[in-house]
């Protein structure tokens, strides 16, 4: 059963223990339930370990049980509803990518994207890595809440963050003067399918995410929304051409938060490298930091995510956008 080595059971017990501990803790019990009990069970985390190396993340698995109709219930129910469908979950993990996309996230971007477009003076050509359905591509088209008091924009869905430090929260909206993005799989955020999926990827207990992604994905799917243009490849395959269209009036932004934990590492410091011989900006939003020489630090604030601007360390982020931590 153990198709990816004899210390692939072993391997992913421990990356769930570390989910339950890490990433989970604190964010939704249920989740840090069931990851705890994969890591404490054997025979689970053999029969998670057959999948590919890839294929055995704990957000997929569980969002792909979710997406069967597993209730969010105990560990015991969770359990037993992955061994009596686990043809069909395998079939949906091996069919389906953690393509989380998280508007909330734009909270913390936008005082980046505010800093590029007071500095040039030129619309943003936005151009995301890992775009998903491509939400995080419409951050002038929401509404912000920074510390309870600061608003800014008319549109839905509300993103509140909490901040620390002193952030360039912007006094107007950034111009946005394209969208665009690559993804290996893009989806449709109009339809349905790829709507319940992502649904699906919010993890339980997190009733304000879900309603936050439902404003944003009415968004995408208004009328007078124009969508962005999102292109299927390889993220180091397709950047320069993207980066490449965009007109001299504008100001290119390659963008991406939490992806670069998918990439393998040499193929980050590739991404790093290419970007740098690129007429861009770079926004990286990750649990851990590129280095100049593209080599992965990891992080050292737990949950946190480190806001870069051109490879240099701006902020500390929540994983879901809610708060910002200037450290500039």
């Amino acid at each position: 059963m153990d198709q990816g080595g004899t210390g692939a059971p072993a391997h992913t017990a421990a990356t769930y223990g570390q989910y339950a501990g890490t990433w989970f803790a604190g964010h939704s019990p249920v989740y840090a339930a069931w990851a705890a009990h994969v890591a404490a069970t054997a025979s689970l985390a053999g029969l998670i370990a057959t999948l590919p190396p890839d294929k055995r993340q704990p957000n997929l698995v569980f969002a792909a049980t979710r997406f069967l109709g597993c209730p969010d219930a105990d560990p015991a129910t969770w359990e037993a509803f992955l061994r009596r469908n686990w043809p069909a979950v395998r079939t949906v993990v091996l069919g389906h990518r953690t393509q989380t996309n998280e508007p909330r996230r734009c909270a913390t971007l936008l005082p980046v994207f505010g800093l590029i477009a007071a500095r040039t003076r030129r619309p943003l050509a936005l151009i995301e890595v890992g775009p998903s359905a491509g939400l995080c591509l419409l951050p002038d088209l929401y509404s912000y809440e920074y510390d309870g008091v600061t608003r800014l924009g008319t549109g839905a869905p509300l993103l509140r963050c909490t901040t620390t430090g002193t952030p360039p929260i912007p006094a107007a909206m950034p111009r946005i003067g394209s969208r665009a993005g690559v993804d290996l799989n893009p989806l449709d955020g109009t339809d349905p399918e790829m709507v319940r999926w992502l649904e699906a990827l919010v993890w339980p207990g997190q009733d304000d995410r879900l309603a936050t992604l439902r404003a944003a994905l009415a968004t995408l799917a208004s009328p007078g929304t124009e969508r962005p243009r999102l292109v299927a490849g390889d993220l180091n395959e397709r950047v320069a051409e993207l980066v490449a269209d965009v007109p001299p009036t504008h100001t290119a932004v390659v963008f991406h938060s939490a992806v670069l934990a998918y990439v393998p590492p040499g193929q980050r410091a590739r991404f790093a490298a290419t970007l740098a011989t690129l007429d861009c900006h770079w926004v990286s939003n990750e649990n851990f930091f590129l280095d100049a020489e593209g080599a992965t630090v990891p992080s050292a604030h737990g949950d946190r995510f480190t806001l870069a601007l051109d490879g240099r360390p701006l902020a500390h982020t929540g994983q879901h956008g809610a708060t910002l931590d200037w450290i500039r």
